[in-house]
């Protein structure tokens, strides 16, 4: 394995912006996140707060009891409890098997700036991967894609929920999920790492009673060496411990609204566009309701001063909501709005590992931050990978190719001035030279019959469009046979394209893990936290 360091621009001109510390984007944020002495000054502020520690370390316990675990795991408890102690944090919803490989990038993330964080400033850093197990976007989490005849194909995941469940309470099916999982691995090939890791994805599974489960097996199998610990935001356990968190959020519900709309006017006035969809009555907080079986946002009515949603006819006064916070918080869960302000109030945050869209909507937080007298923690924008398998590297080598031009662009402009070049010109100028003459002698006959012969006029119009379609079905014939002369070359341009920028699209936001550990073992993505990280903006190319 080797890793290559390139520049290449990312497309959220904010988050590139932030990267690079524009001066312009400094005064949303509290803290420089490259800076040793905000680090510092963090851990110095950190030591001045009160948190649950045991609570919170009896909690992750029990929920990741019965994942794959280390001595490591154990040694991160036992940190965590620590009043010295920090977390460097970040999160992702819990895809179907992962998920994208961006959620697998952002757990390496965590653990790479947590394990230089701890050498650099003699301090003990725990790293966290908050699930977003609250979520309920089940369409976002059901599917992978994988590459098949060089195109990636959606894998939907057969079972659906009949309600608006949090993913957190989406069981799964063990027998199902099995042979569906099979079934993918089994496209991939057979490698000398597939048994070993059916049989581990088979255990998992069987184990597991939710998505979440399943996604916290796979990801504790792969990094349980490095201390990683879990949590997971729509357990019912967890809401326990927000009791406080979630009584403040209900007593400053209008206040967050107005420090997020000003924030946004902010924004604007500096020429970036806003994140998040946010309204003047936004409560910011979801309430399940048990009649509709679903997780329903709620509104605060100014005039009745009640929290509210109209579509679902429920109406809670601020006692009322006080009351459930108190007894039942099982019932309430956070939006975009309040979820960094609960995971900064119980965690001791040394840094949250942002990816760029979360950069972006995070400025717009920083007054409901100020609103508890609180600080957003410094935002380290996550690592970025592509992974190059060798056989890949060689085609783009044989058809001179840039790397870094096939990460920004990708190989569909190449293939299509590579087709260009092998066409026939003394063809293409025959084929030329018949439709011109094709529509001067047309347009002569349409003159001809609309002045002298106009009940033949339609029949010449028809006659025309036919021989037009004629004409261009020999040219998509003559275009068919170059590109099945070459279909070897053009093959590889598919290949290119379809494991390096797939559709276009970034590597990380389309390709799941699967087909690497399968490939490559499951210790595979582990081993890249082998290598120097730096978290200095560059693109991690792995070689493999």
């Amino acid at each position: 394995m080797e890793i290559l360091h390139l520049t290449i621009p990312a497309t959220n001109r904010f988050a590139t912006e932030y990267t690079a510390q524009d001066e312009k984007i400094q005064p949303y944020f509290h803290y420089r996140y490259n800076h040793i002495s905000d680090l510092k000054r963090r851990i110095e502020e950190l030591g001045q707060r009160n948190f649950s520690r045991d609570k919170l370390v009896s909690h992750i316990s029990d929920f990741m009891n019965g994942f794959p675990t280390s001595e490591k795991v154990q040694e991160s408890l036992k940190k965590l409890n620590d009043d010295k102690s920090v977390v460097v944090i970040g999160g992702q919803q819990a895809g179907i098997m992962t998920g994208p490989l961006y959620s697998i990038h952002k757990v390496i993330s965590i653990i790479a700036f947590a394990k230089e964080k701890e050498r650099e400033l003699n301090t003990p850093v725990v790293p966290v991967f908050w699930i977003a197990g609250e979520d309920h976007d089940y369409q976002e989490v059901n599917h992978i894609y994988c590459s098949e005849n060089n195109q990636m194909k959606k894998q939907v995941y057969p079972e659906s929920p009949n309600d608006k469940k949090m993913v957190s309470n989406i069981a799964i099916d063990s027998d199902v999920c099995i042979k569906w999982v099979d079934d993918i691995i089994e496209s991939f090939g057979e490698t000398a790492f597939t048994k070993d890791i059916m049989t581990f994805i088979h255990k998992a599974i069987e184990q597991s009673k939710t998505y979440v489960d399943v996604f916290a097996h796979l990801i504790m199998g792969m990094f349980k060496e490095h201390g990683l610990l879990l949590v997971d935001s729509g357990n019912a356990q967890l809401r326990q411990l927000e009791k406080g968190i979630l009584a403040e959020q209900i007593k400053a519900a209008t206040k967050m609204t107005t420090a997020v709309l000003e924030n946004q006017q902010r924004l604007q006035a500096d020429g970036y566009a806003n994140m998040l969809e946010i309204s003047e009555n936004a409560a910011n907080l979801f309430y399940y309701d048990e009649v509709f079986k679903e997780r329903i946002l709620l509104d605060y009515n100014h005039q009745t001063q009640c929290f509210v949603n109209t579509d679902a006819k429920i109406s809670f006064t601020l006692e009322e909501m006080l009351t459930m916070a108190e007894t039942t918080p099982e019932k309430l869960s956070n939006n975009v709005v309040t979820r960094p302000l609960t995971q900064e109030l119980l965690f001791p945050t040394l840094a949250f590992i942002a990816g760029p869209g979360e950069i972006a909507y995070w400025a717009e937080l920083q007054k409901v931050f100020e609103q508890f007298s609180l600080k957003m923690p410094p935002l380290v924008p996550r690592l970025n990978f592509t992974i190059l398998e060798r056989a890949i590297e060689s085609e783009m080598k044989e058809l001179e190719l840039q790397l870094e031009d096939v990460l920004k662009n990708g190989t569909e402009e190449r293939k299509n001035q590579f087709l260009q070049s092998v066409q026939s010109k003394e063809r293409d100028e025959i084929l030329s030279e018949l439709q011109a003459k094709f529509e001067e002698s047309y347009k002569q006959l349409l003159a001809y019959t609309s002045e002298k012969e106009k009940g033949m006029y339609p029949l010449v119009e028809k006659n025309q469009a036919l021989v037009q379609k004629q004409i261009a079905f020999i040219q998509t014939k003559f275009k068919q046979s170059t590109e099945q002369k070459y279909i070897n070359i053009l093959t590889k341009f598919d290949r290119i394209q379809s494991s390096v920028k797939p559709d276009g699209i970034p590597q990380e936001r389309v390709w799941n893990g699967l087909y690497f550990i399968n490939k490559y073992g499951l210790s595979f993505f582990s081993r890249i936290l082998d290598h120097e990280l730096p978290f200095d903006g560059t693109h991690k190319v792995i070689k493999v």
